[in-house]
C-alpha cells in the first residue's frame, strides 16, 4: 500500500498534464469543432426566450409534461409536432473562461487523487510499469470518460460527439496512467 501524501506529485502533475492536453485537443486540433451548431434564427430565438423570462442555472425540458400526463392527447402531439429538447440557461455575460478553467483544473486534480487512492490501496512502492499503469489507467478513465455516456442517454447529445469526449477521456486517462507510473515510489 502507498500512502496518498506520498503520490503528491503525480497528482499535481498528471492534472497539469490533462490540463494542457485537453487545451490543445480543445483549442488546436479540429475534432471538436463541429460539436456544436448555431441557432437557426438566433436573435430571434434569443429575443423569444429575453422575453420570456427564462433564468440562468436552469435546465428547461420541453415540451414539459409530468409522468401523469405523459399519455395524454394533448401531451403526446406536442411530442410528434417537436422539437423536443433540453435548454441550459446560463447567466448573461461573456463565458468566464478562467472560472470554467479553474473548475476544469480542479476537477483534474479531484481525478488524479482518486487515482492515486485506488492505486495506492492496490499497489506496493516498487510495483512494475505495466501494475501502476494498469490501476492507474483504468481508474482515470473512469473518472475522465464513463459519466459521459450520459449525455447521449438522457440529454440527447449525439452519440458521435458523446463518443469524442469519451476518447479524449481515454486519452487523459493513458497520460495519468503514464504520470503515476513514472513517477510511482521505489
Amino acid at each position: 500500500m502507498v500512502p496518498i501524501h506520498a503520490l503528491w506529485l503525480p497528482i499535481l502533475l498528471s492534472a497539469v498534464i490533462v490540463f494542457v492536453a485537453s487545451s490543445i485537443i480543445h483549442m488546436a486540433l479540429p475534432i471538436h469543432r463541429s460539436d456544436y451548431r448555431q441557432l437557426p434564427n438566433e436573435d430571434v430565438v434569443l429575443d423569444a426566450l429575453s422575453t420570456v423570462g427564462v433564468s440562468p442555472g436552469r435546465t428547461y425540458h420541453f415540451p414539459f409534461t409530468t409522468h401523469k400526463d405523459m399519455k395524454s392527447p394533448r401531451t403526446v402531439e406536442k411530442f410528434k409536432r417537436g422539437p423536443v429538447g433540453l435548454l441550459t440557461i446560463r447567466p448573461s455575460g461573456a463565458p468566464n473562461m478562467g472560472k470554467f478553467l479553474g473548475q476544469w483544473f480542479i476537477y483534474c486534480v479531484v481525478v488524479s487523487i482518486f487515482t492515486a487512492y485506488l492505486t495506492g490501496r492496490t499497489r506496493m512502492p516498487g510495483s512494475e510499469y505495466l501494475e501502476v499503469f494498469r490501476i492507474a489507467g483504468a481508474t482515470a478513465f473512469i473518472g475522465y470518460s464513463l459519466a459521459q455516456l450520459q449525455n447521449a442517454i438522457w440529454r440527447g447529445e449525439t452519440w458521435g460527439v458523446t463518443l469524442k469526449h469519451v476518447f479524449d477521456g481515454l486519452i487523459y486517462g493513458v497520460l495519468t496512467a503514464g504520470t503515476f507510473a513514472w513517477l510511482w515510489p521505489k
